[in-house]
């Protein structure tokens, strides 16, 4: 870190050309516990340099929705981070005994094989998904972040209900698993798609029944859902004007009246569960606003299957709520790209996986560089002190530049010439004259710098005229018969000159 932007360039490149030959654990551990931490910060991960400025906000954590999944992801977290592993397992560990197949065995199947198939089921997707969301956030968890406020999107909901402390994790997974197998088994024939338009747009153009608005994403992100004939009318209506419209790749219309026939079981299932009060503040899905009581109830989460996902609504109460830093958990960057299209600006948007590739010490880095405190021990184990270059400070004069003005002349007494070359005068004791002294620099008498020879500034000769004009005026003398320059006066870059202008008796 360092107190300028122009400091931290240098700080980095010095660092990097050090840490090519040093152990990098032992490079962070020396950072992170022998330097300050000042507002223009840098976090080097490999080649990659994240950068940014130390501000106010509060961070929220938002967990993905259903149609993200990927087979494989999260693994190399898996492999890295213990952390992740344990959380990971202890979601399987509750999930496998209602499941036709370990969710591990689905999650972390070879690629094409009939075990990597079954991640887009339903049953298995949202089981999958609360899995890695959990373990990301127990992850986050243990490198010290905790959220201000979470959201989450449709099944990501019950993620982020579960961390919040509405739901321990083995009702939160009976709840998982109900809900993946109920919704699943709704009836058949529907479809969902995004479509580019406002909410107002797409109410305005739904027929009577056969379609529901399953999801406001953003300012012009509507998803329908419902009769795929139904469905298929009103879309073909939008792709007419040249709006975007996306199929989407799910077996069922989600959040539709084709819900209506589970939601009394699913309703059942989760009146036998303990909801709590959230520990964290958490945004509801179906009112777009922080929850309140009414998240401890069955029915509400009955709602939520089959009421909008109101996802624009909460990241604007995010906003609201002074959050400035979101943080996606789940295994791609979809609601990143939502909360763009939402905001205008933000201070950092950052996934912890692209693609199901983590991305995960990038998002801490964002959230590191823009204030938010990390704890880096988990990545330091082992490490030891070394020496690292220094701070690389900028060599900026801070010294006060006191001006130099002459003072009461007579309380010296001498007599004041109101002269710019020559502030003062005094009659000689022992003679028949005067003593005329001045001082020249270059900050007091900025003009004389124009005039240099060879890169050193000479008093010029018309200067010294000057002084002797300025010095006969003071004897009644108006002329100068002659000036005979013997050497030149040199101006040093630094300080100034004495100058002293001696006159003899009349007729000398």
């Amino acid at each position: 870190s360092a107190r300028s932007e122009t400091a931290l360039g240098e700080q980095v490149e010095r660092l990097r050309e050090a840490a090519a030959e040093l152990n990098p654990v032992d490079v962070g551990w020396s950072l992170v516990n022998g330097r300050a931490l000042l507002d223009h910060r840098a976090v080097l991960l490999g080649d990659e340099v994240v950068a940014g400025v130390r501000s106010a906000g509060r961070t929220a954590l938002l967990f993905t929705g259903q149609g993200a999944q990927s087979v494989g992801m999260g693994r190399d977290l898996y492999d890295r981070f213990p952390v992740y592993a344990a959380a990971f397992d202890a979601v399987c560990e509750q999930l496998d005994p209602v499941l036709e197949r370990p969710l591990s065995s689905v999650v972390f199947a070879p690629e094409g094989s009939a075990d990597a198939a079954l991640i887009d089921q339903t049953v298995f997707t949202q089981a999958a998904l609360f899995a890695v969301e959990v373990a990301l956030f127990r992850l986050a968890e243990s490198f010290g972040v905790v959220p201000d406020v979470v959201l989450g999107h449709s099944i990501g909901e019950v993620a982020a209900a579960h961390v919040a402390g509405v739901l321990d994790l083995a009702d939160a997974c009976s709840l998982v698993a109900a809900r993946g197998r109920l919704m699943q088994a709704a009836r058949e024939g529907g479809v969902m798609v995004a479509v580019e338009a406002t909410e107002q747009e797409i109410l305005e153009s739904l027929p009577a029944v056969g379609v529901s608005i399953a999801g406001v994403n953003g300012p012009r992100s509507v998803v329908v859902s419902g009769d795929a004939d139904a469905v298929d009318r009103v879309v073909a209506g939008w792709r007419g004007q040249g709006r975007r419209v996306r199929q989407l790749a799910v077996s069922h219309a989600f959040h539709s009246a084709h819900m209506d026939e589970v939601i009394p079981e699913f309703v059942a299932v989760v009146a036998g569960l303990r909801l709590s009060p959230p520990r964290i503040p958490l945004v509801s899905n179906v009112s777009g606003r922080l929850a309140g009581d009414e998240i401890r109830t069955a029915e509400y989460w009955g709602e939520q299957i089959r009421q909008a996902v109101r996802f624009h609504d909460g990241v604007i109460t995010l906003r609201e709520q002074g959050v400035t830093r979101f943080v996606e958990l789940g295994p791609d960057a979809v609601l990143s790209a939502l909360v763009q299209q939402s905001l205008e600006t933000t201070t950092v948007v950052a996934p912890t996986m692209r693609k199901g590739q983590a991305t995960f010490l990038t998002a801490l880095a964002h959230l590191h560089v823009t204030g938010r405190d990390v704890d880096w021990s988990p990545l330091l184990t082992g490490g030891r002190h070394v020496d690292l270059p220094t701070y690389p400070f900028q060599q900026q004069r801070y010294w006060l530049e006191a001006p130099h003005t002459p003072g009461d002349a007579a309380g010296l007494g001498l007599t004041a010439t109101d002269h710019p070359l020559l502030g003062a005068a005094v009659r000689l004791a022992d003679r028949d004259g005067y003593l005329f002294s001045g001082r020249l620099a270059r900050h007091t008498h900025p003009w004389l710098t124009d005039h240099a020879v060879a890169g050193t500034v000479l008093v010029p000769g018309t200067a010294l005229l000057e002084l002797a004009i300025s010095a006969g005026s003071v004897l009644g003398l108006d002329t100068v018969e002659e000036l005979t320059l013997s050497a030149p006066l040199v101006l040093p870059e630094r300080g100034g000159v004495a100058v002293q202008l001696v006159t003899g008796p009349a007729g000398d």
